[in-house]
């Protein structure tokens, strides 16, 4: 039986990949490159729907490795019950961070300078000018500080903010300062400005962003989700934007992709980007990176990066 590894991106694309394996694309076409049951290393299609990603894992009875090319693993976790014993499932922790950290700078200084406004006017040819806050000297809170928090907190320090706190699943502490646990939370939320969730979706961060959370915002803050769409509660939303109180950035939305006619397109103070936090010009040499990385670690054995869980192990 031959080892096979298949991946999402052409095989042109790379410079080299390591000896021992035998390489196929499949971007999630409808015919597989091989038998899946040769399968032994599987880099997930990436921008695919769940559906088309989890199709072969039915088959790839000699499985080893499940290689995601996004920070989130939700939708391989939900497959888990397709996948054979003993496979690692490795994120792509580091793919996404710049892009990602990008896009929640650009999309709190387009929300709090009314970049949306400017939009709106320019297409009906008026001049409209206004008073806006400024980013600089605000207090801005990151809850979900991994990767993608630390690399948000990097752009965010030229900008001149006033503070910045960070928050975790648990408390540590980082080059920049504290990390707080998610306990600390009721205390942080009434402080910030600005609140830039950047979490992974699991069980315990699903609807974090509830009415209690949103509650405890102050007067006029702004929430950026480049998360999860369902860590923040739609329906709790909804009244808290309609009102005035709080104003939203949104890479990310439940439902997804949001549907024609949900009220969440048409609330005030919202700013919808249709979940474009990864997908940029930054994402395939870093993929590629970690993809090659990932495959030498898997010939030459040596223990791979990245590992969220083994299936079939007791901790799942």
């Amino acid at each position: 039986m031959t080892q096979d590894a298949w991946l999402p991106i052409p095989l042109k694309e790379f410079e080299q990949l390591p000896d021992g394996l035998d390489y196929l694309f499949w971007d999630g076409e409808q015919d597989f490159p091989g038998d899946p049951a040769d399968c032994a290393v599987y880099v997930v299609p990436y921008m695919k729907p769940q559906a088309v990603r989890a199709r072969p894992l039915p088959r790839m009875s000699g499985l080893r490795l499940v290689q995601t090319l996004t920070a989130g693993v939700d939708d391989m976790i939900a497959a888990l019950d397709l996948i054979v014993p003993g496979v690692a499932l490795c994120n792509a922790r580091g793919v996404h961070d710049a892009s990602t950290a990008e896009l929640a700078l650009t999309l709190t200084l387009a929300s709090l300078r009314g970049v949306p406004g400017f939009v709106r006017a320019q297409q009906q040819e008026r001049w409209e000018g206004g008073f806006h806050p400024a980013l600089a000297d605000k207090s801005v809170l990151i809850v979900g500080y991994g990767a993608i928090g630390a690399a948000v907190e990097d752009r965010l320090v030229p900008f001149e903010v006033a503070r910045v706190a960070r928050v975790a699943r648990s408390g540590r502490a980082s080059a920049r300062g504290p990390v707080h646990p998610l306990t600390e939370l009721p205390r942080l939320l009434p402080e910030a400005d600005v609140v830039i969730v950047s979490t992974p979706l699991t069980d315990a961060t699903r609807g974090l962003v509830d009415a209690g959370f949103l509650a405890r915002m102050k007067d006029g803050a702004l929430l950026v989700n480049v998360a999860r769409g369902a860590v923040v509660d739609t329906e709790a939303l909804l009244p808290e934007l309609t009102s005035g109180r709080l104003t939203a950035a949104l890479d990310v939305t439940d439902p997804e992709p949001l549907p024609a006619g949900h009220p969440l397109w048409q609330a005030p103070g919202v700013l919808i980007s249709p979940h474009v936090g990864g997908p940029t010009s930054a994402f395939l040499p870093r993929a590629k990176r970690v993809v090659v990385d990932q495959l030498t670690r898997f010939v030459n054995r040596e223990p791979l990066r990245n590992v969220i869980l083994t299936t079939g192990s007791a901790d799942n």
